[in-house]
């Protein structure tokens, strides 16, 4: 088992422990959990938008990206469930095979951050989060004609529109830092878990739109302009 792989299982691992512990625990501890804090601060602290630049600077300059919005409700300044919406493209081709894999499309994700800070009302915030998300896609692979040796014609490659989806988590740490007024800047690192997925007829695909390259499991990460309304 490579380093990789065993530091992927262990991650995944605690991931569903830390699940399997909150849904087994009594339900006085899961309240206690999920309870607000006690002050004079409002349940309902607005909202905010946010707008992810890796993802957006390697789709405009790479081969392959995705742009992606968010948006996140406050919620005491602890609880912020979140919605993130994008699409995602690729178009490469292998220098050395001549293989071309494209695909694009829009993606979703819904889940929920924390404010992990002891002070929740701060202008920072350190937030820990989980996401659902998928994608519904269709791939494109060719590969120009070969000279076959035998009836000396040329064969070529070419599957168009496979239909292909996937389902995956994420799980993450953010940052985020106020600038001025409702300026904000946050820092994600994301650890992804594929949980299912349909691959095109031809076999594995590369790029999944949202998620990245194909593997069971990988880290990534995001810096996100965000405004709050």
């Amino acid at each position: 088992m490579t380093i990789r792989r065993l530091i992927s299982t262990s991650i995944r691992a605690t991931i569903i422990s830390l699940l399997l512990v909150l849904t087994a625990a009594p339900a006085s501890a899961q309240l206690k959990f999920f309870a607000l804090q006690k002050d004079s601060i409002p349940v309902f602290r607005g909202f905010s938008v946010s707008f992810d630049m890796v993802g957006a600077g390697m789709a405009l300059f790479g081969d392959r990206g995705q742009y992606e919005a968010g948006l996140r409700l406050n919620l005491h300044d602890e609880w912020f469930p979140v919605v993130e919406f994008g699409y995602g493209r690729a178009d490469c081709e292998d220098e050395v095979t001549k293989i071309r894999y494209k695909t694009s499309a829009p993606y979703f994700k819904v889940g929920i951050d924390r404010n992990m800070l002891k002070n929740k009302h701060g202008d920072n915030r350190l937030y820990a989060g989980l996401r659902y998300a998928y994608t519904s896609y269709k791939a494109n692979l060719s590969r120009p004609g070969l000279m076959d040796p035998t009836w000396n014609w040329e064969s070529d490659y070419n599957v168009q529109d496979a239909p292909c989806n996937m389902h995956w988590m994420e799980a993450l740490i953010a940052l985020d830092v106020k600038l001025v007024g409702p300026l904000h800047l946050g820092w994600s690192a994301r650890y992804k878990i594929r949980l299912f997925h349909k691959d095109g007829d031809f076999g594995k695909t590369w790029y999944v739109p949202g998620y990245g390259i194909n593997d069971i499991s990988k880290f990534d990460a995001t810096f996100n302009v965000i405004i709050d309304i």
